[in-house]
C-alpha cells in the first residue's frame, strides 16, 4: 500500500542553515542601494541649493521658484528685496523662494 505521509516527508525540503543569513545580505544590499541612488543624491542637491541660497549678494539676477526674475537690491536674515520689470517694482520674498541665479553680481558688471 502506497504511504501518502512517507511521500510527503521524502519531498519537504531541508532547512538551509544559511537561509537567515541570505535574506539578511540580500536586504542590506537593497538598503545600500537605496541610500547610494536615491537618498545620497538628494543630500547632496539639498546641500548645493543651501549654498547657493546662502551665498546671495546685492546685484545678483535670480528666478523665483514661482518664475519671477528680478535682480537683488537688498538682503536680510530670511528675506531680500528684488527688483523686478523696466518699472522698477520691488517686492520681499524669502530666500528659500529663490530656485536659481541666472547672473551672479561679478559677471553683471
Amino acid at each position: 500500500m502506497y504511504n501518502f505521509f512517507t511521500l510527503l516527508e521524502s519531498t519537504t525540503p531541508t532547512a538551509d542553515p544559511y537561509s537567515g543569513l541570505i535574506t539578511f545580505g540580500m536586504l542590506a544590499i537593497m538598503f545600500g542601494a537605496l541610500y547610494f541612488f536615491m537618498i545620497r543624491p538628494q543630500k547632496k542637491q539639498e546641500k548645493e541649493t543651501n549654498a547657493m541660497r546662502n551665498n546671495l549678494q546685492v546685484g545678483d539676477e535670480i528666478t523665483t521658484i514661482g518664475g519671477i526674475i528680478g535682480k537683488i537690491i537688498s538682503i536680510k536674515e530670511e528675506t531680500c528685496v528684488i527688483e523686478t520689470g523696466r518699472d522698477r517694482t520691488t517686492m520681499r520674498i524669502l530666500k528659500s523662494a529663490v530656485a536659481r541665479v541666472d547672473v551672479h553680481a561679478e559677471d553683471a558688471e
